[in-house]
């Protein structure tokens, strides 16, 4: 899938500085945004068919899941916490590895195609360690998406869009999503 161009939706992507600093930018989306970016990653799935279970990794990836569902239409939405950050704050430290939250949450996956959804993907680590549980649940097919690739934290081996079955586009830093409101604080 070609990554969505911030230009096409300029007014719903609206990139600022954060407090005290010029090189750590931060993009504000709004709905409208976020609707096209998720219209955008439901018609690429839709070409190369629906699967059949969506997990959500929380918190970040339920809103698009739940958007994702509706597009589809897929009912059998399940989720997983992992976290990958110390707290919520913008340019949050990292924790050493993804911490998983009962990974019994995602229940039997034996062949069946799952799609992983996160709002933004940071290193990779998050989906990695979200699709090694979908496998370890018997997943036949996992495919991943998500809203954003921060490519100023990518540390995969392999370029994000060669990791990540759907992006709906990448930027240069943090992200701020509608639904974390107007707070400094927020990813």
């Amino acid at each position: 899938m070609t990554p969505i161009n911030p230009g096409r939706f300029a007014a719903a992507i609206l990139p600022t500085t954060a407090a005290g600093s010029d090189w750590h930018a931060v993009t504000h989306l709004t709905w409208p945004g976020v609707e096209e970016l998720i219209g955008r990653i439901a018609e690429a799935i839709s070409n190369e068919g629906a699967p059949q279970i969506l997990v959500a990794i929380l918190r970040g990836g339920a809103i698009p899941a739940v958007c994702l569902s509706h597009r589809l239409p897929l009912r059998d939405v399940r989720t997983i916490e992992i976290t990958h950050t110390t707290d919520d704050s913008t340019n949050a430290a990292k924790t050493p590895r993804p911490l998983v939250v009962n990974p019994a949450s995602l229940g039997d996956l034996t062949g069946r195609d799952v799609l992983i959804v996160d709002d933004v993907a940071g290193t990779g680590d998050t989906l990695a360690a979200a699709t090694r549980l979908a496998t370890d649940a018997g997943a036949g097919r996992v495919r991943t998406a998500v809203c954003v690739v921060n490519e100023d934290n990518w540390t995969g081996h392999l370029p994000a869009k060669a990791t990540v079955t759907y992006i709906g586009t990448s930027t240069r830093g943090w992200t701020v999503f509608p639904w974390e409101g107007n707070h400094e604080h927020q990813h």
